[in-house]
């Protein structure tokens, strides 16, 4: 039987965090929780705390799952060959999974976030992180810009990946301050609006540079 590493353990243990505090509070918990907020914080549905179950296993314990077995389907084999880049990846995307169902457990069990701005401040930060890694990225068909632009050129991809990797870095830096000195409603506002320029800009970006290339 094939022995777990210890960083890979320690990975697990991270995914089911949210599980370990879920059950420390478990008995804490009312019968009916909060379990959505609106733009300004305040609740605006509540559920069983049952529905918190679900919290772990649709953010980190998920994550950590799909981010582990999808090298092995990769036909291409590029996942694997990015190596302790790859395992970096995962390391952050799970321990930001894990962190943010923690706090999702947290609200219910308050019935507040202890700040309306931590989200989408933690978010933005995990942008600017990517923001690092996006160039690294080899062409796959699961992580990643994939457009049919990006999948159909390997030049393509690097460079629309290049741009991206800059893109999301300075759009991720920019939104935090935005969002700490601006009213939580404003500061969402901006996020989003960042968030959409980052996120529409690589797919157009893909599309005009596959068919500047494929005139040539």
């Amino acid at each position: 039987m094939k022995k777990i590493k210890t960083t890979e353990f320690i990975l697990i243990l991270i995914a089911l965090a949210p599980y370990f505090y879920l059950a420390l509070i478990w008995n804490e918990l009312p019968d009916k929780v909060p379990i959505h907020w609106n733009i300004e914080g305040e609740i605006d549905r509540y559920g069983s705390k049952t529905h918190l179950l679900f919290v772990p296993i649709i953010m980190p314990v998920l994550t950590y799952l799909l981010i582990t077995f999808i090298p092995k389907i990769d036909p291409k084999n590029q996942l694997a060959k990015m190596g302790r880049k790859y395992e970096t990846l995962k390391f952050i995307l799970v321990l930001f999974m894990s962190l943010l169902a923690g706090m999702i457990i947290y609200a219910s069990k308050t019935g507040e976030f202890f700040n309306e701005k931590f989200i989408p401040v933690t978010i933005a930060g995990l942008f600017v992180v990517l923001g690092n890694y996006m160039k690294t990225i080899r062409p796959n068909y699961f992580i990643g810009i994939r457009t049919p632009w990006t999948l159909e050129n390997e030049e393509v991809w690097k460079k629309t990946h290049q741009m991206a990797s800059y893109l999301w870095f300075w759009g991720g830096l920019f939104a935090i301050p935005g969002i700490l000195l601006l009213s939580a409603k404003t500061g969402m506002v901006l996020f989003i609006a960042i968030l959409l320029v980052i996120t529409l800009i690589p797919v157009i970006y893909s599309y005009v540079l596959y068919k500047k290339i494929s005139s040539k």
